[in-house]
């Protein structure tokens, strides 16, 4: 009986019943998936990526999202490149659609490289990363065929 009356639902309305918020993806013309998103209440442009391990914004955009960043010994690697120096921010806020959260650890680098392989694609550049940490604290599921991102409504027991 639950089966069956799983196949009848949607994902989407399964989903929404478990409590978790539903945000559209956009497909780039790199196979990346964008989405908006606010750092501190401003809005920008990422990408997601279940390969990075952290959430990241450009180095230059520390200013734009409100961030105080402080050093970090941390090297970044990413695709094509190693050994980049980062910067970090501590109890960032984010806002993805419905879905927060308000002690975000941020990593930020240099996305010039990233960005110059966007363009040459011919995609527009992105501010930043949604990487593997926010996906875990969301407790995500994503929707390839249908370009949805689904993060879990924090429910708070009084």
């Amino acid at each position: 009986m639950y089966l069956l009356n799983f196949i009848e639902m949607s994902l989407e309305n399964y989903l929404f019943k478990k409590n978790y918020y539903c945000i559209e993806l956009k497909k780039i013309k790199t196979n990346h998936f964008e989405l908006k998103a606010k750092i501190n209440g401003v809005k920008g442009r990422f990408i997601l990526d279940t390969g990075a391990s952290n959430t990241c914004v450009d180095f230059s955009l520390a200013d734009q999202f409100k961030l105080k960043t402080e050093e970090s010994e941390i090297k970044a690697a990413g695709a094509g490149a190693t050994d980049m120096e980062t910067k970090q921010a501590i109890n960032v806020k984010i806002k993805i659609g419905k879905w927060h959260y308000h002690n975000l650890h941020l990593v930020l680098f240099d996305l010039k490289h990233v960005n110059k392989a966007l363009v040459e694609h011919h995609a527009k550049p992105i501010d930043g990363i949604i990487g593997a940490d926010i996906l875990k604290k969301g407790k995500a599921i994503i929707d390839y065929d249908k370009k949805q991102l689904f993060l879990k409504k924090k429910i708070f027991l009084y």
